[in-house]
């Protein structure tokens, strides 16, 4: 075996080995030039790169497949239910205009300012049910329909939008990505919730209204004002009332939070039994599921067809999320099986740094190397959940290093990410002026979630 350097004794470890991390770091260099610059399909990208990568560690073939199969399988085994289920309620939401009634509320407020902070706050209600770029796609009519009534361009209620979907997507459960750190970590998902709503609304001011209004100051926002006459009516005619559309749309968070909130009481209770077989993320859906089927779902033969094509055209984009996610799940098993996740928690560790920091520095490290969130989300947590550091925490400083993670897999999205692209394509935007606005946005949005859960983390102690 080949060894990277032999530190002192006094640092606490022994030898590196250097063909796993060699291995791990060709594997990633393979991950960028076939997603980037073959443009090839992310999921076969990351399952051949997860092969090479364990073969070239130093696994046998046997072992080497038997990783890829624990990882995909013990990653898919949890998050493939909740990725479907949400998938499901956010098609039944959709359907039945929820989010019209949350855009509807937006568009009555007076000022530029209360707009502009409402429209970011109903991004962060949006994503918990519906996926990134439907809720995006949804809502941009009216974001045109704003910028034209207050001769601004798309971008400036258009950013603030973005960023409360992008972090209510990475902070908050049940959406998948909080869920996958929480279980690789063994953190509680109730714990998480709250952590996640604290860091999320700070952070939404600071990367959202506050970020845009100082561009739009500079004259750096792009873009041309819509043309008012040439708009049609943002989003369908309201079906649902606002009260109503919170109330589903938190529903599964205050089943699993109440399930917690029980366990923290009277651990031994029947009820606490009760509420936590409810308040399971996988219960939780599904009720979410049950009562938005029947409070805003299809009252006729005609509808039900209709709500039932719409969760069918749902799923189909999920294949894909799943796939990917039980790739990054099987390079994260890799880099476990061959020791490299092991090394690199020994050179990590050997920087001294805090466990937030170094949490946020691994996921942001996957996040600029292969663009995927989740799977950032996923390699991070494994390589953390191995390391000597993680020891005696308590469940809330677990939930702030579940954040933590979850900023660094979120920050300075590139041409690597899909949603990038996304972005630049419904807002109009040049691969320059996406990377000074969204880009830029996203690494704000990182680097303010940080510092918060630096903060946090010792006074959770």
């Amino acid at each position: 075996m080949i060894f990277l350097f032999t530190p002192s004794t006094e640092t606490g470890y022994d030898k590196i080995a250097l063909q796993p991390v060699l291995a791990t770091f060709a594997g990633i260099a393979l991950l960028l030039l076939l997603i980037i610059r073959f443009k090839t399909n992310a999921f076969l990208s990351l399952l051949t790169v997860a092969i090479l990568t364990a073969l070239t560690a130093g696994l046998a073939p046997n072992a080497a497949f038997s990783a890829i199969e624990k990882g995909m399988g013990g990653t898919l085994g949890f998050i493939a239910p909740i990725i479907g289920l949400g998938a499901i309620f956010g098609a039944i939401l959709e359907r039945s205009n929820v989010l019209g009634a949350l855009a509807e509320k937006v568009v009555k407020l007076k000022t530029e300012n209360s707009k502009t902070m409402a429209t970011g706050f109903m991004g962060l209600i949006a994503a918990t049910p519906v996926f990134f770029d439907v809720a995006l796609i949804i809502l941009l009519p009216l974001i045109n329909k704003m910028a034209a009534t207050a001769k601004k361009v798309p971008l400036y209620f258009g950013l603030p939008l973005c960023a409360g979907l992008a972090i209510g997507h990475a902070f908050i459960p049940p959406t998948p990505g909080p869920m996958l750190i929480s279980k690789e970590l063994g953190a509680d998902v109730g714990y998480v919730i709250i952590v996640g709503i604290v860091v999320s609304f700070v952070t939404l001011i600071v990367a959202g209204p506050v970020f845009t209004k100082w561009l739009d100051r500079r004259g750096a926002l792009p873009g041309k004002v819509p043309d008012f006459t040439m708009l049609s009516a943002a989003g369908k005619k309201r079906t649902v009332s606002f009260t109503k559309a919170i109330g589903l749309i938190t529903f599964p968070i205050v089943l699993i939070l109440l399930a917690n909130a029980a366990k923290a009481i009277h651990s031994e209770h029947q009820i606490t039994s009760i509420l936590q077989a409810i308040g399971h993320p996988f219960s939780a859906l599904i009720l979410a599921c049950l009562a938005s089927w029947i409070f805003v779902g299809p009252k006729t033969p005609e509808d039900k067809k209709l709500f039932s094509n719409s969760i069918a055209r749902s799923l189909e984009p999920t294949a894909l999320i799943i796939l990917i996610t039980g790739a990054g799940g099987a390079f994260k098993q890799v880099l476990i099986e061959s020791g490299a996740g092991g090394e690199l928690s020994t050179i990590i560790e050997s920087l001294g740094l805090s466990i937030i920091l170094t949490a946020f520095i691994l996921a942001l490290l996957f996040r600029l190397l292969q663009g995927s969130a989740n799977v950032a989300m996923i390699g991070a947590s494994g390589i953390l959940a191995n390391m000597t550091m993680v020891t005696d925490y308590n469940q809330w400083q677990w939930a702030i290093i579940t954040i933590a993670i979850a900023a660094g897999a979120s920050g300075f999205s590139h041409v690597n990410d899909s949603g990038f692209w996304l972005v630049n394509r419904l807002f109009n935007l040049t691969e320059k002026e996406t990377l000074k606005t969204w880009t830029l946005m996203t690494g704000v949005l990182a680097a303010t979630a940080l510092i918060i859960c630096l903060i946090l983390f010792p006074l959770a102690g």
